[in-house]
């Protein structure tokens, strides 16, 4: 693999001999299932979303694990930069103390029957509180039949969770749009960045351009560790670009996040004053950024970029004119690039053993 056709050769072939649940195209189909999740609920008529609407919710938890808790962060990342009603992500088979019945719940779980939130989920009910269940059917979604209180948005199941993002995503954050818990987006700019959005899912295909800039760089971030930085805006994309290294690819990768890790992180570093990790020369970089950060810490950032102690250092800049634009930007990117590590690695990016292996224990102990 140490030449530009050994590289394109190996990805095509194994992207045909490894890629068994179709991770490939379920990426290239994550624009469409955006599409999809906005239209299905905004055509419900159900009257629960008049009823529920009505109310003054204090804040919004989320409850969830893995790749169905990760929609609640990147709805919290909007709350916190345009919103008025806080979004708490809780994952966990608890409830916060802090919850009550003013706080109103959305209970996520693509498969329906992740323990955990199914606990949460429960309490919640069982305490007299209001729950949106987002699931494509199991235990979870079950629960809408026994309490009045629980309501489903339906989403659709045949693949891996962590695949099924626009799927998830896109119901939560129009759930919580037309509850008039997050500001909404007219039907003209949606479109506009769902257009925008499938041209960047075609221009990161790295089947289409086995040269390209996905190829290239998960070439470098093979034999290498990976450190994942950017802004405080961008934390929900960041920590979902480290689960789908983990599950995709298998890989490591840790986070820091600008600027609190200016204030700690930075001496590990090293490159002025301080020789800092004896392994900060070998990390390869990814630095997720954004138009709208703030001035300091775009220049934070500037900073870091040019006094990384490593060689192996890249800013992917989300484009697009909103903050929800520049994370599913970062959500294309990282989906790609995570599945083309895998393919490097000799790994099927659907494979995840130690999960299903871990189920199973639980299941015994039961």
């Amino acid at each position: 693999m140490d030449g530009d056709d050994t590289r394109e050769k190996t990805l095509t072939d194994l992207a045909i001999q490894l890629d068994s649940e179709n991770m490939i195209g379920f990426t290239r189909a994550f624009v469409s299932d955006l599409r999809k999740g906005f239209d299905f609920v905004t055509r419900m008529n159900d009257e629960w979303f008049r009823t529920i609407s009505s109310k003054h919710w204090i804040s919004v938890l989320c409850l969830g694990m893995g790749g169905s808790a990760s929609g609640g962060d990147f709805l919290s990342a909007l709350a916190n930069a345009e919103g008025s009603t806080p979004i708490h992500v809780h994952r966990d088979y608890s409830v916060p103390s802090w919850w009550n019945t003013d706080v109103l719940v959305i209970a996520t779980s693509h498969s329906g029957s992740t323990e955990e939130t199914i606990e949460a989920t429960e309490r919640v009910l069982r305490a007299g509180g209001t729950v949106i269940v987002i699931a494509t059917g199991g235990e979870l979604a079950g629960f809408c039949e026994l309490y009045p209180n629980c309501h489903l948005i339906p989403t659709i199941g045949g693949q891996p969770p962590r695949s099924a993002f626009g799927h998830i995503f896109s119901r939560q954050l129009a759930c919580l749009q037309r509850l008039g818990l997050l500001p909404a987006l007219d039907s003209e700019m949606l479109e506009h960045m769902l257009d925008r959005l499938e041209q960047v899912t075609a221009n990161f295909d790295f089947t289409l351009d086995p040269e390209g800039d996905i190829a290239q760089l998960a070439a470098a971030m093979k034999t290498r560790p990976i450190a994942l930085l950017g802004p405080t805006e961008c934390q929900s994309s960041i920590l979902r670009f480290k689960n789908q290294l983990n599950e995709n690819a298998a890989r490591f990768a840790r986070i820091g996040i600008i600027p609190e890790m200016n204030h700690n992180e930075i001496v590990a570093w090293g490159g002025v004053g301080d020789d800092g990790d004896p392994a900060n020369d070998s990390q390869l970089v990814l630095m997720l950024s954004w138009k709208g950060m703030h001035p300091r810490v775009k220049q934070r950032l500037d900073w870091l970029i040019a006094h990384s102690p490593t060689e192996y250092a890249w800013k992917i800049q989300g484009e697009g004119e909103t903050l929800l634009e520049a994370l599913l930007y970062h959500c294309i990117i990282m989906d790609w690039l995570s599945i083309a590590l895998a393919l490097l690695h000799g790994k099927d990016p659907s494979s995840i053993h130690p999960i299903n292996s871990l189920k199973g224990f639980l299941q015994s102990v039961q």
